[in-house]
């Protein structure tokens, strides 16, 4: 694949470095993609095509990088790069190998779990809210732009020189499938912001979790030709929602689309609710679209109660503060709902609930009233279900924080649980952990 730049080609970093091209990684819209050796390592350079690279975009870019944003979430523009003439890019980190891009999900060519698209969606919805919390828009939230790991749920949001400040105008709207109805539309003042990002961050959710887009039924497979009047009727002029409770025009093919009504049919109430919230009064008020707190405690507690099946093995998402068991998706047996511990955490006080199926874990996170962020990696581990060594079927809960909890018995009596050590798992049980206090709740 040839590009650009070639390879040996020398640029100029804004701290006056080198970066030599080793190799193209690929291209896209505005711009080629390329391997780059620095003094701080191997990097990844964007390089605009020359129609791109307008001052404007330029000034965007420039901005990104001076305001030094860090989060592990994001490749973030951390250089300015200049090469001989009018030519620009920047640099950020190489995305690893194990973050894939959706379209790979929707063509089914990945094996995941619902637990690691679920942990996917909350993680891409605390991404974009840490964006928004400090007055940036992405203005471009679509399929492309994002990246997932399928076995654990980690993502990385890529191409972020699209992010501007809230309120400044560019020439980027966003994509067509993605962008609010107001920007379809044209209206007069409807500019790209947060208020829109909102819209296109549950279009992403919906295709993430139902693999199906929330606009497309029955009013598509109807159009011969998806032209650009057409898709701005569906997106803009006439948007209807495919499950709209009030009006069913819109609704699934059983026969063309009933993957998506067998995806919906799985889905949790809790999360149903807010997906027909968006696309129905989220479609005509943009103040009633679901914001990112809402989507984040749904999605939170959703992942915390999924129940893997006796009988078939596969994960099953359940009504979070239901004590009511479903169907498996999968074999159509009754699920068998583990203990459920619920967790009242300091003030502010939350109420959480999580399945202790096998191998639940509990992290910081589920302990703190408002925790900045969702980690589920080890370095938050607060707690683990066990199984007994020695008597198979018997579970305890095993302390894997650096502080001693306190645990009471449904009797009356108390015992002291130091790291390291387990608590056998019994109905009624009580514990404070790091201040927080469980109870164990078989349903």
């Amino acid at each position: 694949m040839s590009g650009m730049l070639d390879n040996g080609a020398r640029l100029t970093i804004d701290d006056g470095h080198e970066a030599v091209v080793t190799g193209m990684l690929g291209a896209g819209g505005q711009g080629e993609v390329y391997r780059v050796s620095t003094d701080q390592g191997e990097k990844a350079l964007k390089w605009y095509y020359p129609a791109c690279a307008t001052a404007e975009q330029r000034k965007i870019v420039e901005e990104l990088v001076g305001r030094d944003f860090d989060d592990d979430r994001f490749l973030w523009p951390h250089a300015f790069v200049t090469g001989r003439g009018d030519g620009f890019g920047y640099l950020m980190d190489v995305r690893p190998d194990r973050f894939k891009g959706l379209p790979a999900l929707f063509r089914r060519r990945l094996r995941t779990t619902p637990q690691a698209l679920v942990t996917a969606g909350l993680h891409m919805v605390e991404a974009y809210q840490a964006l928004h919390s400090r007055g940036i828009a992405y203005r471009d939230i679509s399929w492309g732009n994002i990246f997932f790991d399928p076995a654990t749920g980690d993502v990385l949001v890529c191409d972020n020189d699209n992010a501007v400040v809230e309120g400044e105008a560019s020439g980027i709207t966003g994509t067509m499938e993605f962008m609010a109805p107001e920007l379809v539309r044209g209206d007069v003042g409807a500019i790209p912001g947060t208020q829109t990002d909102l819209h296109s961050l549950s279009v992403l959710l919906f295709m993430l979790l139902m693999n199906h887009h929330p606009l497309k039924g029955r009013a598509e497979l109807a159009i011969r030709c998806l032209d650009e009047a057409a898709e701005r009727k569906l997106y803009g002029k006439s948007p209807l929602f495919i499950f709209d409770p009030d009006d069913s025009r819109n609704a699934p093919d059983p026969t063309e689309q009933g993957t998506v009504l067998a995806t919906w049919a799985t889905a949790p109430p809790a999360l149903r609710k807010l997906f027909i919230q968006n696309f129905t009064e989220g479609l005509r008020d943009a103040s009633r679209r679901v914001r990112e707190s809402q989507w984040r405690d749904a999605l939170s507690e959703v992942r915390d109660t999924i129940v893997v099946c006796a009988s078939c093995g596969r994960q099953n998402m359940t009504e979070p503060r239901s004590a009511t068991a479903r169907a498996c998706w999968s074999c159509g047996r009754t699920l068998l709902l583990p203990p459920r511990l619920v967790i009242t955490t300091p003030p502010p006080r939350t109420e959480r609930h999580v399945r202790l199926g096998h191998a639940a874990r509990l992290h910081a996170h589920h302990v703190r009233a408002e925790p900045p962020r969702h980690d589920y990696t080890d370095a938050t581990l607060v707690a683990e279900l066990v199984e007994h060594p020695k008597k198979p079927g018997k579970f305890g809960l095993a302390n894997r924080s650096d502080a001693a909890w306190t645990a009471r018995r449904s009797d009356g009596t108390s015992q002291t649980v130091a790291p390291g050590q387990t608590l056998p798992l019994r109905s009624g049980l009580a514990v404070n952990l790091a201040g927080a206090e469980a109870v164990v709740r078989a349903d």
